[in-house]
């Protein structure tokens, strides 16, 4: 969140100064906060790799991980709901990579697989935004 300040001169020419808080279009998405949410999480697996000197795969897990939310935001920053639906096509799309790399994960006995099913509900939701936007 940015913090724009002001500076008003009031009627009695007192200073007066304002403090405004910007929220950006896409911090009031719900796809966005649970990308945010998940990514997060992510992260948090990516230090616990990082940790155990798995520095390649700590790195794979954050950049997918920030992807998500990424590409939600800078599509809802587009003037056109067809480019705005394209990037969300990307972040559902990064889902499917982020579940991808936690099963080979789980499958290496690196993660638990619990955030599988919180990246299948971002997904789905991701999938809805996209269908109310082409209405």
């Amino acid at each position: 969140m940015l913090v724009n300040w002001f500076i008003s001169i009031g009627m009695k020419q007192q200073l007066h100064i304002h403090k405004v808080m910007v929220i950006f279009r896409f911090e009031n998405l719900e796809i966005w906060q649970l990308a945010i949410k998940i990514a997060d999480k992510l992260f948090d697996i990516a230090d616990n790799l990082e940790q155990r000197k798995l520095f390649r795969f700590a790195e794979q897990i954050r950049g997918a991980g920030m992807s998500v939310s990424n590409n939600i935001a800078e599509g809802s920053g587009s003037r056109s709901k067809k480019v705005f639906i394209n990037y969300l096509e990307y972040a559902r799309r990064s889902t499917f990579e982020n579940a991808n790399i936690l099963i080979l994960m789980n499958r290496r006995k690196l993660v638990s697989e619990e955030i599988k099913e919180e990246l299948d509900e971002l997904c789905r939701k991701i999938t809805n935004f996209q269908k109310s936007l082409s209405r």
